[in-house]
């Protein structure tokens, strides 16, 4: 690193935390003090982002930039190494924006509002760090310091069942850790040197079984975060009894983490075994959309319904993954970008909800509309978005997907069509959960409980603002995918190529594995697979 470069990365990943390190000398007994500075340090770096990114990030270019590293505990070879490219780039500024916005959408706290502010802040820090660390123990540390705020948000100023909540959500993400734990130990110590530099892991030659094994231990302790089913349990719950805030954090970033790490350490590091779980992972897609969406229907409470949908739209990033497509892959980070818009917008609107309301129960509101008629053009615009109506990012990024693997020329025609058909029917059952979940809240009759024209207010500008923040790029994005796709497309490019590398070489090796039987994927094209059997003769 240039010794005279301002250190961009170090300042945007620790000034929220010492910030809210600062919080208790702030003089203040109401709280209205500390969500001014909050704010303020969550837009301060924010906008630091945004100048590193525009003056000092190279759009053309896939190789890691801002890079730092610096020795930091040499006894144990834990370096502060960082660096974005352009899978972490994005997602990084869709953190900043999403966390900033949710300490805006927090600003009726006033329950221990040091303690809630100075959480938003550690944790906003950290989730930063997972995208940008580039050591292993590192990426480590940023993963388990994020999950210790995320449980005390949901156990302290979450709902009604929101210790059981938070202490499911502890027990499943603390335990799927420690197999990144076991996993990232073997990437370690495999080999004659010993590093947890990502970087020189990814370029190591592992054992079959061990780079299996390793590539599974990741799937898991990922799988967990995305979710994938049936490692999927906590989140309905956690949704279900997390204030506004932090529905929109767990939606919008929390889950992201999980799709960027798969992306980053199991097809960049680890892609020998890719080739083993790429239809695996297909499959679990599959599972995922069709699951997520008929649990979706079945559900009664609104946010628990959000929750089952955000599933069924995690199920598209991994068959993203699984294309081994320029398209595919693009469209997977166009999807968790996409949705974290899409899901932080619909959970803020039924935090706004809740709060005129003070229920979830969809079967207890109805004829909303004539009282909430701005919620309602809010609510409806966010749930075109989700049920990916063209025109909005929703349709781009599932589209992307879908002709990424339906081009893709690694999976049998036959593995294509029904990955492509029973996809499409959690397409269709999309839009049969949400329209009749705006119908349930918005329309039929009025509950006699909720008292409509006396107390429910429609939304304050300040809720027009937020969720003015999270639509416009949701549809600036649908009509111009490139706002999004150019700040990764190169590194798209890079990352199928470096996936398609091995493939001639392990179709060789294994030309009977278990999946060309049953699935006859993946294959290559004879052309390919004959090429690399003459290169090697």
């Amino acid at each position: 690193m240039n010794a005279i470069e301002f250190p961009w990365l170090t300042a945007i990943i620790l000034l929220p935390l010492v910030a809210a390190l600062a919080i208790p000398l702030i003089p203040d007994k109401e709280g209205r003090t500390v969500r001014w500075y909050g704010l303020g340090v969550a837009i301060a770096d924010f906008a630091l982002m945004i100048y590193a990114f525009w003056y000092k990030y190279d759009f053309q270019s896939s190789t890691l930039q801002l890079v730092e590293n610096y020795p930091w505990i040499p006894q144990l070879g834990l370096h502060w190494a960082v660096g974005v490219d352009g899978l972490s780039m994005p997602l990084l500024l869709l953190t900043g924006l999403i966390n900033t916005l949710a300490i805006f959408a927090a600003w009726k706290v006033t329950t221990k509002p040091r303690l809630f502010y100075g959480l938003m802040l550690a944790m906003y820090s950290a989730q930063l760090g997972v995208f940008v660390a580039q050591d292993l123990l590192l990426f480590f540390l940023m993963w388990e310091i994020e999950l210790v705020p995320v449980y005390l948000l949901i156990s302290i100023w979450g709902g009604q069942n929101r210790r059981y909540a938070a202490t499911k959500f502890i027990l499943y993400t603390a335990a799927a850790s420690i197999f990144i734990l076991i996993a990232g130990f073997a990437m370690a110590f495999s080999g004659d040197t010993v590093t947890f530099d990502m970087a020189t892991l990814g370029m190591k030659e592992y054992p079959k079984t061990l780079e299996l094994l390793i590539y599974a231990g990741f799937l898991i302790a990922f799988g967990v975060k995305l979710p994938i089913f049936p490692l999927h349990t906590w989140l309905p719950d956690a949704h279900g009894e997390a204030s506004a805030p932090g529905s929109m954090i767990l939606a919008g970033v929390l889950l992201k983490m999980g799709g960027y790490a798969l992306i980053r350490f199991n097809v960049e590091m680890l892609p020998n075994a890719h080739v083993t779980f790429a239809p695996v992972l297909a499959i679990l897609g599959v599972v995922n959309i069709v699951y997520g969406a008929c649990c979706a229907f079945a559900q009664t409470n609104l946010k628990r319904r959000l929750a089952y949908s955000s599933i069924a739209h995690m199920g598209f990033v991994l068959i993203g993954i699984a294309s081994y497509t320029e398209l595919g892959i693009s469209g997977a980070v166009l999807q968790m970008v996409s949705h974290g818009l899409i899901a932080a917008s619909l959970f803020f609107l039924s935090g706004v909800t809740y709060d005129r309301t003070h229920t979830l129960m969809m079967d207890k509101m109805g004829g909303m509309a004539k009282v909430m008629p701005k919620t309602f053009a809010l609510f409806t615009i966010g749930s075109m978005a989700s049920l990916a109506l063209p025109g909005m990012s929703g349709f781009v990024g599932e589209l992307m997907v879908f002709l990424g693997i339906a081009t893709s020329d690694v999976y049998s025609s036959s593995f294509k069509i029904v990955v492509v058909l029973l996809s499409a029917v959690g397409v269709i059952l999309t839009p049969i959960y949400l329209l009749s979940m705006l119908r349930q809240v918005f329309y039929g009759e009025q509950s006699q409980e909720l008292h409509l024209d006396a107390v429910i207010s429609d939304v304050k500008p300040r809720e027009i603002f937020i969720t003015a923040c999270l639509l416009l790029p949701i549809i600036g994005i649908g009509f111009y995918p490139k706002l999004a796709t150019q700040t990764y497309d190169v590194k798209a490019v890079e990352l199928a190529a470096h996936a398609r590398e091995v493939l001639p070489v392990v179709a060789h090796q294994q030309p009977s594995s278990l999946y060309s039987r049953i699935f006859s994927a993946p294959t290559l094209a004879t052309s390919q697979v004959e090429s690399s059997i003459n290169i090697s003769e």
